[in-house]
């Protein structure tokens, strides 16, 4: 390990484990142009946050020092690109996503909105494009003569240019792609997943309205219309289950209730809302940009695990008050990528202020997530976190001034301003409100991971413990136990032996309905929306699934996301070096010498873009321990990659043959991502050309012995009896390639190494 990664004794960080302090090593610490390390604590990181925040106040030197402290103990947690870009010299923004502008139905408007799109992920921002504006497949277009090709192909130039960011460098691209349910091109939107490797850089959501809902109920006729003229007529019931079967196959499309995410804004009196950021807990209107921190719920309980157990309401207040000051003061520091989004965001002043750690805080309080009296408690909460807030945000206005769009009888008529106490209304009523809408739901699994392993925004813990490798320097790996923060904090109390009570579970536990139940809880007192997955079984029947997103409806949700295992999300499988007790292989620099004759295999592969196959050969040498890679050739009548592929095979065949650990080549070689698309081998995504010749060399590997197959990562029940009570966590992550990827929030991410899809 790093030694720089390493924090002082006096650090929060110092007991914490190694996973939060390499996280926060890798994406949250300042370091200069040469890679030396600026901010030697978490500390450090917490005072450049509050002194750049505090920048925005009349007397920054007055609120330095209560930012920081709310920063404390991981307290208050703001959004990653806040931890990571305020109070540096970095041209990005400080906001997490953002809804981009209306597109027009012209080749103008749409490579306008292209532009600004690819300017906004350059500075690391996610995007959310509504595409029902653009006409459906086939219409006409008048003055050319010729016909549209529809908002998927369009869709298909803004994967490519997601692809072509990311090759560039910038931080990982998130887009959002949503589609009315009255669209002529739903039924293709739909699909378009099921196509191998298409628009695997957006995610999909389609956007169902009352109306629709009314009529698969009466199993009515539906019409697809654009601009007036109703292209086809289908059945609703017909559309829905299309919709949700995809979603059970595939994973996508997602759901979201648009009417009533409109009918329940703050702001309907001056803006319709289209679209959401990439997961979804931010509905936003055309620029709207999302702003996010989360109140560390788990770090405010006192006497936990105790018959006295409780959450410290009188510090949660005024944490609250502090937080909304923080992010009211982000929106006037940070930058912007489009001179649009500060306008949109100046006259609203939106932020989306939520919670994390509400799985741990609900076992402290010994209360079983997903039960009606956990579903109680965190609604409780989440009241109290919103009461706070708006009381903080009308004493701001006070103080600054009201958001200028501000109208004060259209907003105190808006249902939720409505549903708020008296005494917070009358304030509103008399001061204004500083920040139009304040809070929201959000993905926190990467802070939640620099916190010291907190369970993630309102979702389940998903593995109390599991192990995890870590690659060390010399290229070796070490195992490791990444343990939930409250399990730690009983095992603490009461010993490792020590039986966990009922109220220790996890996502994998829980039924659908107890899901729903705890996202409709604190969705009641959410202005914006809550990013949450609902975890089924891969056995559960499709009716049961569809149910799952009419009781979503039902309960007042704003939309639903679910996640069920399939081959398609990928498989669980991790390959280690075989164990032997014959002697080892040879040391690191030992170089091997090449017999006369070699024992080895060819395999034949096939690559979309070339005409002829490839084919690959490896070659073995034996040893005591038995067979291990030697050398590698590729053969190919097409001389296109000829210079690459030699070059490959030669680095390859030299790392070989100078022993020691080697299996990491064929890791390597399958994290390449190529930016013009891979393709799908065998039920799974690869990412190039590169990528395959590494699966060639893995398979290899495996088939002679050199690599074993390894059981999949698991978690470990605490007081497991057998091994019938170990999960096996998710697919293969992208970045370090261990089996630990998982849908939280909405949000693919790796509990390995912190990679998230959305971040």
């Amino acid at each position: 390990m790093d030694m720089n990664v390493e924090p002082h004794a006096t650090s929060a960080l110092a007991n914490a484990a190694p996973i939060s302090r390499q996280i926060w090593d890798a994406k949250y610490r300042l370091k200069d142009a040469d890679g030396a390390p600026v901010d030697l604590t978490i500390e450090d990181s917490w005072r450049r946050v509050a002194r750049a925040l505090a920048q925005a106040e009349a007397e920054p030197a007055r609120w330095e020092g209560p930012f920081y402290e709310a920063l404390q103990d991981f307290r208050f947690l703001p959004a990653g690109r806040i931890l990571s870009g305020a109070g540096t010299s970095r041209r990005v923004t400080l906001f997490n996503c953002f809804v981009m502008g209306e597109i027009g139905d012209d080749l103008g408007s749409i490579f306008h909105h292209l532009r600004e799109a690819a300017l906004t992920m350059q500075q690391g921002g996610g995007i959310g494009y509504d595409f029902s504006t653009l006409r459906p497949k086939g219409a006409p277009v008048r003055g050319v003569g010729a016909d549209a090709s529809g908002p998927l192909s369009f869709m298909d130039v803004w994967d490519s240019m997601c692809r072509t960011i990311m090759s560039a460098g910038a931080r990982r691209g998130a887009m959002m792609a949503t589609m009315r349910c009255d669209h002529p091109d739903i039924e293709d939107f739909i699909a378009a997943k099921c196509e191998a490797g298409r628009l695997r850089n957006f995610n999909l959501s389609v956007l169902v309205t009352d109306p629709f809902l009314t009529a698969v109920a009466a199993d009515a006729d539906w019409n697809l219309i654009f601009n007036g003229r109703v292209y086809r007529t289908i059945r609703a019931k017909s559309l829905f289950d299309a919709i949700i079967r995809a979603t059970y196959d595939y994973a996508e499309p997602g759901v979201i209730f648009i009417d009533r995410i409109n009918a329940r804004n703050n702001l309907a009196y001056c803006e319709t809302i289209h679209a959401t950021n990439p997961c979804g807990e931010q509905p936003l209107p055309p620029y709207g940009a999302c702003l996010l921190g989360s109140i560390n719920i788990g770090r405010l309980v006192r006497n936990p695990f105790t018959p006295s157990a409780h959450v410290d309401e009188a510090e949660l207040a005024a944490l609250v008050s502090i937080a909304v000051r923080m992010m009211d003061n982000t929106i006037d520091v940070s930058g912007f990528p489009l001179e649009e989004q500060r306008q949109e965001a100046i006259a609203k002043r939106r932020i989306g202020l939520g919670m994390t750690g509400l799985a741990d805080a609900l076992m402290m309080v010994d209360l079983r997530y997903g039960s009606p009296e956990a579903a109680e408690r965190a609604g409780e909460w989440a009241r109290q976190i919103c009461r706070s807030a708006y009381l903080a945000s009308a004493c701001l206005a006070e103080e600054k001034g009201a958001f200028p769009l501000f109208n004060r009888d259209a907003y105190l008529a808006g249902e939720t301003v409505r549903a708020l106490d008296n005494d917070v209304r009358e304030l509103i009523a008399a001061c204004g409100i500083r920040n139009a809408l304040l809070t929201s739901i959000a993905p926190t699994g990467t802070i939640s991971l620099v916190a010291d392993n907190v369970s993630s925004g309102i979702e389940p813990v998903f593995a109390l413990a599991y192990t995890r490798k870590v690659t060390q320097p010399d290229g070796s790996r070490i195992e490791e136990e990444v343990s939930d923060y409250a399990l730690r904090r009983f095992r603490d109390l009461y010993g490792e032996d020590a039986k966990l009570p009922d109220s220790f579970v996890t996502a994998q536990d829980l039924t659908p309905a107890e899901h729903v139940r705890m996202q409709a809880a604190v969705q009641r007192h959410v202005d914006s929306a809550i990013s949450k997955t609902v975890n089924v079984p891969e056995d559960i029947s499709f009716e049961a699934f569809k149910a799952v997103y009419l009781d979503a409806y039902r309960s007042g949700c704003k939309g639903c996301t679910t996640y069920r295992p399939n081959a398609i999300t990928g498989s669980v499988l991790e390959v280690k070096p075989a164990t032997s007790a014959a002697s080892p292989a040879p040391a690191v620099g030992e170089l091997l010498l090449r017999a006369e004759k070699l024992v080895g295999a060819t395999y034949k592969l096939r690559w979309p873009d070339s005409e002829h196959a490839m084919y690959v050969t490896i070659n073995d040498i034996e040893t005591d321990s038995g067979r291990r890679p030697f050398e590698v050739f590729v053969n190919s009548k097409n001389l296109e990659h000829y210079a690459w592929v030699v070059a490959l095979t030669r680095m390859i065949s030299a790392v070989f043959r100078r022993g020691g650990e080697v299996a990491f080549v064929a890791e390597e070689l399958k994290q390449v991502f190529d930016p013009r698309g891979g393709q799908w081998t065998n039920g799974r995504y690869v990412g190039s050309l590169v990528a395959a010749i590494g699966d060639v060399i893995e398979r290899h590997m495996i088939d002679t012995g050199f690599l074993t197959p390894a059981e999949p990562i698991v978690q470990k029940a605490a007081n497991a009896t057998s091994p019938a009570a170990a999960t096996a966590l998710g697919p293969l992550c992208p970045k370090c390639s261990q089996p630990g990827l998982v849908r939280e929030a909405g949000c693919l991410s790796c509990v390995h190494c912190g990679w998230s899809k959305c971040s």
